[in-house]
């Protein structure tokens, strides 16, 4: 897959955009924040982390074609999270190496809320349309029933339990829809 430019999704609440050097400082705050990692790693991710993360972002995109967008709530104008597929070259059991695995992230503020939903459907639109992967997968800590839910919404269905940086992770699996 050749690159493209990040496109610009829009849905009713939400506008999912390409990552700018403006985002470091609200993407700082969301991944240092311990409600955030709780289910993903477990740790708070340095101001280096950060920025490597912001900085893989548009990388993924030159790449491969696809990957994350920032999400910025429309009524108000401020960054709440960051919503995409990505192939992290995971070394991990099983494999799961070329295949785009999903992934999303929010401001505690915002869980409850339906933006992880929202963003996602049209993330996974995008990709059936535009990627057309045949498959995509998502890695979610068993403990996360909000994130287990999203996927179930969005057509991820539970396939096998799975190891990833010595932890017990649950891998989920969604076959694209052809429209």
């Amino acid at each position: 897959m050749s690159g493209r430019p990040c496109p610009t999704l829009n849905t009713e609440r939400l506008i999912l955009r390409e990552t700018r050097l403006e985002d470091f400082e609200p993407s700082v705050a969301l991944w240092s924040d311990e409600a955030v990692v709780r289910h993903i790693s477990g740790s708070a991710s340095s101001r280096s982390e950060s920025w490597g993360r912001l900085l893989r972002f548009p990388g993924l995109w030159s790449l491969l074609g696809y990957g994350y967008w920032t999400v910025i709530e429309r009524e108000s104008g401020r960054f709440v999270g960051q919503a995409g597929l990505a192939d992290f070259k995971r070394e991990m059991t099983p494999s799961i190496e070329g295949v785009p695995e999903a992934g999303y992230v929010f401001s505690p503020d915002c869980h409850g809320k339906g933006y992880a939903t929202e963003a996602m459907r049209a993330v996974m639109a995008w990709s059936d349309e535009a990627l057309q992967a045949a498959r995509c997968c998502a890695i979610i800590n068993p403990d996360n029933r909000a994130s287990i839910r999203v996927a179930e919404k969005l057509g991820f269905s539970l396939s096998e339990p799975a190891e990833f940086a010595g932890r017990n992770v649950t891998l989920f699996w969604r076959d694209r829809v052809s429209a």
